[in-house]
This record gives C-alpha cells, sequence and structure tokens, in this order.
C-alpha cells in the first residue's frame, strides 16, 4: 500500500485538522466528536439549515460543499463507512437556525437508519426536519424500482439548488424541501471504473479490475456494474452512458440540462475533456442545450481511476438557483 498517512486509524480526523486549518474562513470542526463540519459563520437566523453526512473517501463530495449557498453542515464517519447518529444528530444543531432542517444525503442503508434516528432524536427537542434522498444511479436499479438506487455524484447538484434556496430570504423548510425533490427527480448518473481504491484501515484494493479491463455502473464503495469488459474508446463509452441516462430521463428537444463530468479520483483533467469533448457533441445532435457544465473531481472514490457522467435537467427556478451565489473551495463552475 502506498498512501501519503501517519496511522490508518487516524486519516479521517487529520484530514479534517488539514481541511479546517487550510480553509478556516469557510470550514470549522464541530460536534462533540469532531466529526462535524459546520460553516465557519454562522448563517443568518431564521435561515432554512441544509445538512448532509456520508463517509470519507469522497472529497470533496460531503464535508467540502459546506458553504454559503451549499451546506450548513456535514457529519462525516470513517472511510466508506456513514456517520454516527450522534453526530448526525450535532450536524442537524449546528444547522438549526431557526427555520427548521433539511436532511438531504444518498440512499445508502446506513446513513438511512442513522439519520432518520438523528432526525426523531432531534425533533423530541422541538427541531423540525425534513428529508430527501439523493438516488441518481441508474445502474443500481430499474426505474420501476428508482427509490432502490444509490445516490453519488447527482448529489452535488442538489446541494447546490437546496443550499441556493435557504439562502433566498423567506425561503421556508417545504420550499427548501420542494427544491431538492425536483432535483432529485431530474438528475441521472452512471460511473464506470478502470481500477479500483485502497482503504487506509484495510490497506489493499477492496476489489480487483485486470489490466484492459473495465467495470460500467461499478459503485463508488465498489459495488457491483452492469458489465466488465475490455476498455473500450471514449466516444463509445459516452454513448453507452448517455444512451442510460437518457433513455431514463425522456429528454426532449430544446430541454436545457447542466453535465457533470466527474473524476473517481485518479482520472486526470485531460481525459475528463476528451469525454465532454463526446458528451457536448452527442447533446448538441439531440437538441439538448447545456448549461453551466461542471468538469473535475467533485465526487471521488479514494484513488480509483473512472469517471462518472451526470445530466440534471433544469427549468428556470432551478437554472437560476445553479448561478446563485456559493462560498466553497470545491465549488468550480
Amino acid at each position: 500500500m502506498k498512501k501519503i498517512l501517519n496511522e490508518p486509524l487516524a486519516y479521517v480526523d487529520e484530514m479534517l485538522d488539514g481541511l479546517c486549518l487550510a480553509h478556516p474562513d469557510v470550514y470549522r470542526r464541530a460536534g462533540e466528536s469532531g466529526r462535524v463540519i459546520a460553516r465557519a459563520a454562522p448563517a443568518r437566523e431564521g435561515k432554512v439549515g441544509v445538512v448532509s453526512g456520508g463517509g470519507s473517501g469522497h472529497l470533496p463530495l460531503f464535508t467540502g460543499y459546506v458553504g454559503t449557498g451549499l451546506l450548513d453542515a456535514c457529519a462525516i464517519g470513517n472511510v466508506f463507512a456513514g456517520p454516527t447518529v450522534g453526530d448526525c444528530i450535532d450536524a442537524m444543531r449546528e444547522a438549526d437556525h431557526g427555520a427548521g432542517v433539511l436532511r438531504l444525503y444518498g440512499n445508502y442503508g446506513g446513513d438511512r437508519m442513522n439519520f432518520d434516528m438523528a432526525g426523531e432524536l432531534a425533533e423530541l427537542d422541538g427541531l423540525e426536519s425534513t428529508t430527501v434522498l439523493v438516488t441518481d444511479d441508474v445502474a443500481s436499479a430499474s426505474a420501476q424500482e428508482s427509490a432502490k438506487r444509490r445516490g453519488v455524484a447527482g448529489v452535488v447538484y442538489a446541494y447546490r439548488f437546496a443550499g441556493a434556496k435557504a439562502e433566498q430570504e423567506g425561503a421556508s423548510l417545504a420550499d427548501v424541501t420542494a427544491v431538492a425533490r425536483k432535483a432529485v427527480a431530474g438528475c441521472r448518473s452512471i460511473g464506470v471504473a478502470l481500477t479500483p481504491c485502497i482503504v487506509p484501515e484495510v490497506g489493499k484494493p477492496g476489489f480487483t479490475i485486470d489490466d484492459g479491463e473495465i467495470e460500467m455502473g461499478m459503485g463508488i464503495h465498489g459495488e457491483p456494474g452492469l458489465w466488465r469488459g475490455p476498455l473500450k474508446r471514449a466516444d463509445a463509452l459516452v454513448q453507452e452512458m448517455l444512451e442510460r441516462l437518457l433513455s431514463d430521463l425522456d429528454t426532449a428537444r430544446g430541454e436545457r440540462v447542466s453535465v457533470l463530468v466527474n473524476s473517481l479520483g485518479a482520472t486526470p483533467y485531460e481525459e475528463l475533456y476528451i469525454v465532454f469533448r463526446a458528451v457536448a457533441r452527442e447533446l448538441q445532435t439531440r437538441g439538448l442545450q447545456i448549461v453551466q457544465p461542471l468538469v473535475g473531481r467533485y465526487a471521488t472514490s479514494m484513488e480509483m481511476t473512472g469517471v462518472s457522467l451526470t445530466i440534471q435537467r433544469l427549468d428556470s427556478e432551478l437554472e437560476w438557483l445553479l448561478h446563485a451565489p456559493a462560498v466553497s473551495p470545491f465549488w468550480r463552475a
């Protein structure tokens, strides 16, 4: 195993220390365990809070998106492990500014269980909250069972829209929740993996992919995909990914969409732009207009080599929210 670390068991806490030391104007550690990242400066009273959580190993996903126009707080677990109930409660309390809190996170069993329990306990103390689960991964379940789908890179769009809506004066918890639900309904993602990744505490890859092989639809924790086979040309990979996404979204000519071409960790920008070139050409052929594309590392899986592609349908409200101000070292648009 080759990783730049001290002790595997200290990996997450030392990372969080470094994150806050590098960006003290944006982040601070909070909560009893220190496993909550909150905004360095408190938001205004009367603002709806937006909170999330998940395992480490996916930066900038989860903790990186705390900031103005995005999340208020985030609970973080060990690498590829969800946050504890206590950290979820602490994150909700950090995000509470008197107008309720939206719990917004990916559809994973442990995260659901702990955030549901945290919500019940927080509500006993009078904190009103709602939940929206992100379910954008088309490879993880059929359209008929879309509620079972995992949440992957599409959660970035949900953070953006819900966070921007929550910054608006007069926006209610119901308003912010409705925007998050609309975002999830119009978002689809799929990924392709070329190499595995290593969890520091384990010290070896959690799965293997042979040289010259890829896996279409593999999850960000190594969950099985749709097929495994020889590496294809970039244009052919994009063609298949778009076919799967757009057939599920049922888009029409003239629609406006945002596109996220995301590195799963080790894929260089050069290859991401080769992918985006193919995406832009195909969407133009289909009569779809791309608005504010995102290309880079937005939701990773440690050092996995691979790429995910996300299509987000837009209406006038979501497009306005996409362009609204945001403050985070990792939000680049």
